[in-house]
């Protein structure tokens, strides 16, 4: 390796979120520019950068995209609206309905050119009829707090809206749709992708029910009685998603094979656990903990380190009170798993930047990390037990915060083994 474990750890996350950079997946993606007329849409984390790329290869365009807060991009003709994220607001409400009406009027000679990353799930935000915004941020709120993974999460979302699962391409039918995704859900289905806008759907409010009551996650009773209602989701095979062309740009395995790529010209060696990892964020950190140390067991003194990666998506269950996210809680749990195991390092972060609602991306961890706390007081376990995992590594100053990446291909984790002399 050129560099220390921490910088060398730092480096391969960085490598991660440019591998899935819009201005980089975008250009080879983007067909050339139709000589009709084009209406260019488009939400979530990436959006606004997936936008400016665009327009570098196609020039001034017309259209809309919403994105988060902090994440807009200088274009020439689409509008950027910012709006909140993971539960909408006002901003992002209107800005959908307004998308709405725009592709509304295109005729069969149109193009609409779709850009959906994820984020996108809060940031378009029309609620079903009966249901208004405070509905939907009541639904968004208990799915944070439920632990429910992104699938089912995604299914109640769906049934509850007018532009989710399909909505947006019939919206704009009979105008040709080509969608460009970039994922951050386990196992890249562009139906997960923000919930699938331009996707046909196979579940029923009778999935969503189950959903709600196997979670027994508080729903309004305005929000249960839509359940019970028919949906107007489409399914796959509903006539004006026949025009619609759903393409994944970019995923989560192309950053971890980037960084791979990286590792091994450094002369680290490289393990891929998989991409698609989900599940409790302390669960899966002790279950990698105990897999690294069989790993280093196993290993001798004279072999290269070994990297050992991971992405997908873990949860949180519940909230005990404290300031953090699934990836920082994961860090904090394998730090207390290694109990200050000589010749380990990780860094567990959100590529977008943001790791659960808080503008910091997660954090490192290294053999002193627990004799760090103890020397300032700080008790790991009570902290974990109160979801305040932010807050501990504030105080070890040992955050990962990047701001805005302009990109999102969900968790990325790495483990450096070293020889622990």
């Amino acid at each position: 390796m050129l560099s220390g474990p921490e910088s060398f750890l730092r480096k391969c996350f960085s490598i991660a979120v440019a591998a899935a950079d819009p201005m980089k997946t975008i250009p080879v993606a983007l067909p050339a520019r139709p000589k009709g007329r084009v209406v260019v849409i488009g939400a979530g984390k990436a959006s606004a950068r997936m936008a400016e790329a665009v327009e570098s290869c196609w020039g001034q365009c017309e259209g809309l995209v919403i994105t988060r807060y902090g994440y807009g991009r200088p274009v020439d003709g689409i509008e950027i609206v910012e709006a909140s994220h993971p539960v909408p607001d006002k901003s992002g409400h209107e800005a959908t309905e307004k998308m709405l009406d725009l592709v509304a009027g295109l005729g069969p000679d149109d193009m609409v050119l779709a850009l959906i990353s994820g984020g996108g799930s809060s940031l378009l935000c029309a609620p079903a009829n009966g249901l208004d915004l405070s509905d939907m941020q009541s639904v968004h709120q208990a799915l944070l707090e439920s632990g429910a993974p992104i699938g089912e999460m995604n299914v109640i979302r769906k049934h509850l809206s007018r532009i989710k699962g399909g909505q947006l391409a019939a919206a704009a039918f009979p105008a040709e749709m080509l969608c460009l995704m970039i994922s951050d859900v386990p196992g890249d289905d562009p139906a997960d992708i923000a919930s699938g806008p331009t996707v046909g759907e196979m579940t029923t409010v009778s999935t969503a029910q189950n959903i709600v009551t196997k979670r027994e996650i508080p729903l309004l009773p305005s929000v249960q009685r839509v359940l019970t209602q028919p949906s107007t989701v489409c399914r796959p095979d509903d006539p004006r998603l026949a025009k619609v062309v759903n393409q994944v740009i970019s995923a989560p395995i192309q950053s971890l094979d980037a960084v791979a790529k990286f590792a091994r010209d450094q002369g680290v060696d490289v393990c891929i656990l998989g991409d698609a990892i989900e599940g409790e964020a302390r669960d899966e950190a002790h279950r990698q903990v105990g897999l690294l140390r069989d790993l280093q067991g196993k290993r001798t003194d004279a072999e290269a380190p070994l990297l050992v990666l991971s992405g997908g998506e873990c949860t949180v269950s519940g909230w005990g009170g404290g300031i953090g996210g699934p990836n920082a809680e994961f860090a904090l749990a394998a730090a207390i798993a290694l109990q200050g195991q000589s010749g380990i390092h990780m860094l567990a972060c959100d590529t977008d930047g943001v790791d659960g609602a808080d503008e910091i991306a997660g954090a490192v961890v290294d053999p002193k990390t627990l004799a760090r706390a103890q020397s300032l007081g700080l008790n790991p376990n009570d902290m974990l037990m109160r979801n305040d995992s932010h807050s501990f590594f504030k105080a070890l100053e040992a955050q990962v915060i990047t701001g805005p990446t302009l990109t999102n291909v969900n968790d990325f984790r790495a483990f450096l083994i070293t020889d622990p002399s």
